[in-house]
C-alpha cells in the first residue's frame, strides 16, 4: 500500500484525504493547527461559504453529502438592502436551485470527524510545514507542541496548505514554476446578526442578504443557530476606509447612515467591529500546479482567489474531483497523470479568479442598477424559453459543472450580445415584447 501526505488539513485537505483513503492509500494529513476535532468554538477568520453544485458533487463522490446536507442552509435568491430600507429580489437560478450556507468551521469540523471513520488516515497536529526536499519528496516539520523538528517521506503529496503554502513556496525555487500574488484593495471583517430570543432569524434566512454601497459592502449569510454571519467588505486604505474607521464613535456613525436598517439587529456591532481582526483578500496564480508525478497543489495553494463568486470551496472541492475522475481514467496510473491534470486545471484556476474579480464589482454596486437588474430579467426569460441555447453566467458557474474557463468564455460572448440587446429603443418598457426575444435570436444565429 502506498503512502500520500496530505498538508493542511483544511476543507479540500480533509475532502482529499477521505477520497485518497478510499482508493486504498495510508494518508497521513498534516495541520499547523490544533485539532479541530476537539474544538467546541470554532474561531478564527471564517467568512461563511455558499456550496453550490461543483462542492456538492465532490461530497457525494465521497458519500458524505447528505452529513453536509444536515448542517447547510439553502438560499434561493440575492436580497439587496437599500439605503432607504426597500427590499428587492433576485434569484440565483431556476425554482428549485439554490446556493448553501455553511459555516466553514463547522464543515472543516465535519469532515475531520467523517475522515474518522477511515482507519487509513491519521492526522498530526501542531505541525507547521518547513521544508520539502523535491529529489527525495521529504517533508520537514516543526512539531510546535514538543518544539522538535520531524523528517517524513512520500509517495505522494497533496499542499493544500492555502494561500500561503509552505509546499508551493518551495516549488517557486523550482525551474520554470510561474507564481504571482495581488492584494486586492479592499478587506473585509466579520460582524454578527444575533438570533432573536425565540432561536428565529432575524432577517429571511433562505437568501443571501446584500447591501451593496457601491465602492464597498456588506453581505449576510444564515448560521444553524438563529444567527448571521455578517461580512464588510471595504477599503484598507483611503477617505473612507478600515484605516480612517477608528473610534467607536466614527464606527457606529458610518453604520447608521450607511446601513441603517442592519445597524438596529446588530446589538454587538462596535464590539465585534473592534475585536475582531480585518483580514486581507489575496488572489494567486501560479503553474504548473504539480513537481513531477510526486507533488501537487490543490485549492487555495493552487489558486487563492476572492470570495465574491462563492467559487472559493467549490473550485478546490472540484480539484479533488477532477483529479479522482482522472485517476479513474488513468486506473491509477501516476506516469504524466499530475503532468495532465496541471495542464486541465491551469486555465479554470485563472479563469474562475477573473470571474470573482467581476462579481465583486457587480455585487457592490450593478446589484441596485436597473439596467443591470432588467439585463438579468431578459436573459432569465431567454434561458427559460430558449434552454437549449442560453445558460445565464451566474448558472454556468454556480449550477453546472462546465469548466470555469469555457464559462468565462461563453460569458464574454453573452454580454456582447446583451449590449446590443440593451440598446434597443425603450427597452425598459418593452424588454416584454417578442421582438426583445427575436433580436436575441438572431444576434445568437
Amino acid at each position: 500500500m502506498k503512502n500520500v501526505a496530505v498538508v493542511g488539513a483544511g476543507l479540500v485537505g480533509s475532502l482529499q484525504a477521505i477520497l485518497m483513503a478510499q482508493k486504498g492509500y495510508n494518508v497521513s494529513v498534516f495541520e499547523r493547527r490544533e485539532d479541530l476535532r476537539k474544538a467546541k468554538l470554532i474561531s478564527g477568520k471564517s467568512i461563511n461559504l455558499a456550496l453550490s453544485d461543483r462542492g456538492w458533487k465532490a461530497l457525494e463522490l465521497a458519500g458524505i453529502a447528505e452529513d453536509i446536507r444536515a448542517i447547510s442552509i439553502p438560499m434561493h435568491s440575492r436580497c439587496m438592502h437599500a439605503l432607504d430600507g426597500s427590499l428587492s429580489y433576485q434569484p440565483y437560478g431556476k425554482e428549485d436551485q439554490a446556493i448553501y450556507s455553511v459555516s466553514r468551521g463547522g464543515l472543516n469540523q465535519k469532515l475531520m470527524n467523517l475522515a474518522d471513520d477511515y482507519p487509513n488516515i491519521e492526522y498530526f497536529f501542531d505541525r507547521k510545514c518547513q521544508d520539502l526536499e523535491l529529489a527525495s519528496n521529504t517533508l520537514t516539520f516543526n512539531n510546535t507542541k514538543e518544539k522538535t523538528t520531524e523528517k517524513h517521506v512520500f509517495d505522494r503529496i497533496f499542499a493544500t496548505d492555502g494561500a500561503f503554502s509552505a509546499v508551493r513556496m518551495r516549488m517557486q525555487k523550482s525551474t520554470l514554476f510561474d507564481y504571482s500574488q495581488k492584494y486586492l484593495d479592499h478587506g473585509y471583517k466579520e460582524l454578527v446578526i444575533p438570533a432573536n430570543e425565540d432561536g428565529s432569524h432575524k432577517l429571511d434566512k433562505n437568501c443571501l442578504h446584500i447591501w451593496p454601497r457601491g465602492e464597498f459592502m456588506m453581505i449576510a449569510l444564515a448560521n444553524l443557530d438563529g444567527s448571521f454571519t455578517c461580512t464588510l467588505f471595504f477599503p484598507m486604505k483611503g477617505e473612507t476606509s478600515f484605516e480612517t474607521l477608528k473610534t467607536r464613535e466614527q464606527v457606529g456613525g458610518f453604520f447608521e447612515k450607511t446601513f441603517p436598517d442592519a445597524v438596529s439587529m446588530m446589538p454587538t456591532l462596535l464590539d465585534d467591529y473592534f475585536d475582531n481582526p480585518t483580514s486581507t483578500l489575496i488572489m494567486v496564480r501560479c503553474t504548473p500546479w504539480n513537481y513531477q508525478d510526486k507533488v501537487l497543489l490543490l485549492g487555495d495553494a493552487a489558486h487563492a482567489i476572492v470570495p465574491f463568486y462563492g467559487q472559493g470551496m467549490n473550485c478546490g472541492f472540484e480539484d479533488c474531483t477532477v483529479f479522482d475522475e482522472m485517476y479513474k481514467q488513468a486506473n491509477g496510473n501516476w506516469d504524466g497523470l499530475l503532468d495532465r491534470f496541471s495542464d486541465q486545471r491551469v486555465p479554470d484556476g485563472n479563469a474562475i479568479l477573473d470571474l470573482a474579480l467581476f462579481n465583486y464589482v457587480e455585487m457592490r454596486d450593478l446589484t441596485a442598477d436597473p439596467d443591470f437588474l432588467l439585463r438579468k430579467k431578459i436573459e432569465a426569460k431567454f434561458s427559460n424559453l430558449y434552454p437549449e441555447k442560453w445558460m445565464p453566467l451566474y448558472s454556468q458557474v454556480t449550477f453546472s459543472h462546465i469548466r470555469y474557463s469555457d464559462a468565462l468564455k461563453n460569458g464574454q460572448y453573452q454580454q456582447t450580445i446583451m449590449d446590443q440587446v440593451m440598446q434597443l429603443d425603450d427597452i425598459h418598457q418593452n424588454w416584454n415584447e417578442p421582438f426583445v426575444m427575436e433580436k436575441m435570436l438572431a444576434l445568437l444565429v
